[in-house]
């Protein structure tokens, strides 16, 4: 049985139990939650632990290969450009979208900190941006920033760290990146462990959400699937019209493309197994060279999530509206940044990881609880179906998209490229 089947089991289990006991009441229902969320409590922390230090190593070495690789060519080096800008993007549509949807659409009554147990928090204050804000960002001392859980701080140092390895001579920067891909390995045995022990960490918080809030628990539960399916969605259905203007390809025939490709990917929830129908679309419909296909692809596949930075930034916004802290703009400004930037430290990581590590350090960014993370991991297999979908999308679009940007004379035009000069 798959660890997200167990999951998902332990979150049902927990529910039903919780919710039953808070039917029955009584001095049974108190002892039992006494003992559950200290339980849960203990394996939030322990999920907690390695976050930080892994964050900062998988930024350095991904750092470090993306630089490496762009000095490889010039093809490479605008496709991690690219990549940088859509990622950004991405994760602003969610900034504008995300709070838009919960106004219209708010998070089922009477589910304000359903998942968490907690009630309603305070307001983040709004700080506008000034020297000494700003100044705060750089850590005078990025070993105390680490401990006190300074996230912002701690991934600008760990960029800065990252470039600066690029410019070491090349044994001391293999035997650094060498040293910090053991770290990553390490890190991620922990984290490995800790996740062995999830379905016994989200039964018990799943226990003392269903005994608190009731049948809320899972009205939330199932408001937040629709929630993040609705921000992928939005995402994906963009990358049309850009590939349209930028790939000068009609919609309709980057939709016929890419058909067959978003089916594997719904079934399968993998990039890696779209991969042939993605190389057949470039190679057939899309009529991407062969030169650009080998490089753009398997980039796009390594490090390219268009999903990842709104989808994430969507469970922060989320779950900080179910906890009632109500964000300012600064907060979501970091959000934005961070969530584009950590998105490229967890590729190639698994789902219940990437979660973690993606995830957690947005919300310790913009002061959101994380408690309630444990128990949206549980649900994500639906999201992650709408996650893979867009990703293979934008794949094939900023495929063809580099191409077309390779092959563009002076003066061009935006008109659709009928494919007739591709030998050219």
């Amino acid at each position: 049985m798959s660890l997200t089947v167990r999951i998902m089991i332990a979150l049902v289990a927990g529910l039903a139990c919780g919710i039953a006991l808070s039917e029955l009441g009584g001095a049974l229902d108190a002892r039992i939650v006494d003992i559950a969320r200290p339980v849960g409590k203990a394996w939030l922390n322990g999920l907690q632990m390695p976050l930080i230090p892994l964050i900062f190593a998988l930024l350095v070495t991904g750092v470090a290969s993306a630089a490496s690789t762009a000095r490889t060519s010039g093809t490479a080096t605008r496709t991690l450009i690219l990549f940088a800008l859509l990622l950004t993007a991405s994760a602003a549509v969610a900034a504008l979208l995300g709070p838009l949807l919960l106004q219209f659409w708010p998070v089922p009554a009477g589910a304000v900190g359903a998942l968490t147990g907690a009630g309603p928090a305070s307001e983040v204050p709004g700080v506008r941006p000034s020297a000494e804000w700003l100044l705060g960002f750089i850590p005078a001392n990025p070993i105390r920033s680490a401990a006190e859980g300074q996230v912002v701080a701690v991934v600008l140092f760990a960029l800065v760290f990252g470039f600066a390895v690029t410019r070491v001579a090349e044994e001391r920067r293999a035997a650094l990146t060498g040293f910090l891909a053991a770290l990553v390995d390490t890190l991620l045995i922990v984290v490995g462990w800790v996740l062995w022990l999830a379905p016994i960490g989200v039964f018990a918080l799943a226990l003392v959400a269903g005994s608190r809030s009731g049948l809320a628990t899972a009205g939330a539960l199932l408001h937040y699937i629709a929630f993040i399916v609705l921000i992928c969605l939005a995402v994906t259905a963009l990358v049309y019209p850009l590939v349209s203007l930028l790939g000068r390809i009609g919609p309709g025939r980057f939709a016929r493309a890419a058909l067959p490709a978003q089916l594997i990917a719904f079934s399968t929830q993998s990039s890696i197994a779209s991969l042939p129908a993605m190389i057949a679309a470039s190679d057939g419909p899309l009529a991407v060279r062969e030169s650009t296909r080998s490089i753009v692809l398997p980039l796009a596949i390594s490090l390219f999530r268009i999903t990842s930075p709104p989808a994430n930034l969507g469970v922060a916004l989320y779950v900080a509206a179910m906890n009632g802290v109500a964000l300012g703009p600064v907060q979501i400004m970091l959000g934005v940044a961070v969530a584009a930037i950590v998105s490229l430290a967890a590729v190639g990581l698994p789902s219940q990881i990437t979660f973690f590590t993606t995830t957690g350090p947005i919300c310790l960014a913009m002061g959101v609880p994380v408690e309630a993370l444990p128990l949206l991991l549980a649900v994500e297999t639906v999201p992650d179906i709408f996650r893979t979908v867009g990703n293979v999308t934008a794949d094939m679009g900023v495929t063809r998209i580099i191409d077309r940007i390779g092959t563009m004379p002076v003066g061009f035009n935006l008109r659709e490229d009928t494919g007739k000069d591709d030998a050219n």
